[in-house]
């Protein structure tokens, strides 16, 4: 069975003259090799193919695959991390994890909320800032938080995202709104906690590999789980799994809202806990990183003692349930 491999190389996009910070999603030629290794162990011919537009000139040489192990971000738009999924969905590709709408939906943090607010899921209420003015249209207590509504991996969150008043709030969103388009969720600020749940599976058969624990040192930048603190985490971030009865109540938040979004194959849910000790969904991420060493998944596979290899074997038996029944033909398109 020939497997192609996407994604966005890291080095690629910083030759291309891109900052550190706008790569930051993008994944390291050890993330692709390891996943490359993964699969050939798995027994799978692995073809390396690349970013999107790599992707589309293969197709149009008539490359084909009979599945697509997809770990691209892409680069521009609020629909970017659907791009490869409906290029192979135009070919009749099947691919790893969420489709398109899924994957547009979740990387904007507030139209998520709103999905998981309907399922009866509790979240942060919240308020988008796109414009400075939108700024006195803002009617929540303080403290608040405010980040980026369409970005990953910490990017836009340091020190200055929590805010305990309007001036602070005015302050924050005059240095991000340059920087991050469209726009910035301020959320109400739970003060406690945080966890991070690994989910695998689709629908019904989705189900929890661990509640991890995320805990900042001293070093650490205050109040969130910033792009510093993820770039250093050995030295500002403590892991541990968590086995109580907090963890089975994150897991089932964290289940209901992977199973509303109808996300597929595996991911992460990021939760952390209100003034009363309940857990609040904060974001999901159906394209969680898979860097063996660095990335959240895999450290709770690892504290879990879950090879990286049974990861990514977990996650192609659960996609190879969309496999068609003759799985190697393809459109001649």
């Amino acid at each position: 069975m020939t497997i192609g491999l996407t994604y966005d190389l890291r080095s690629e996009y910083l030759k291309e003259g891109f900052s550190e910070e706008e790569t930051a999603e993008f994944d390291k030629e050890e993330t692709v090799a390891a996943l490359d290794d993964a699969l050939t162990q798995l027994g799978y011919d692995i073809d390396r193919i690349g970013h999107a537009r790599q992707l589309i000139g293969r197709l149009a040489q008539g490359d084909r695959w009979d599945m697509v192990f997809n770990i691209c971000e892409g680069m521009h738009g609020i629909g970017r991390e659907a791009q490869v999924p409906a290029i192979l969905d135009i070919y009749n590709i099947p691919y790893t994890f969420s489709d398109p709408l899924v994957l547009a939906l979740t990387l904007h943090k507030a139209m998520t909320k709103r999905v998981v607010r309907d399922a009866g899921i509790s979240t942060p209420d919240f308020a988008l800032v796109e414009d400075l003015r939108d700024i006195d249209k803002v009617n929540l207590p303080y403290p608040l938080f405010v980040k980026p509504y369409a970005e990953g991996t910490g990017k836009g969150i340091d020190a200055s995202s929590k805010v305990s008043n309007k001036a602070k709030l005015e302050e924050t969103c005059r240095l991000l709104l340059p920087k991050f388009s469209p726009g910035l969720i301020v959320e109400t600020f739970l003060p406690g906690r945080e966890f991070t749940i690994a989910i695998v599976g689709t629908g019904d058969e989705a189900r929890s590999l661990g509640v991890m624990e995320v805990m900042f040192t001293a070093k650490a930048e205050a109040h969130g789980y910033s792009y510093l603190n993820k770039e250093d985490y050995k030295g500002r971030v403590n892991y541990r799994i968590v086995n109580d009865g907090l963890a089975e109540r994150c897991a089932i938040v964290a289940l209901a809202a992977w199973r509303s979004l109808t996300c597929r194959d595996a991911g992460r849910v990021d939760l952390r806990l209100d003034s009363n000790g309940h857990p609040g969904f904060i974001e999901v991420n159906p394209l969680a990183g898979l860097n063996p060493i660095h990335s959240d998944l895999p450290i709770i596979c690892h504290l879990q003692g879950i090879p990286f290899v049974e990861l990514i074997r977990i996650i192609m038996d659960s996609a190879k349930k969309r496999l068609p029944s003759n799985e190697s033909k393809h459109s001649s398109l």
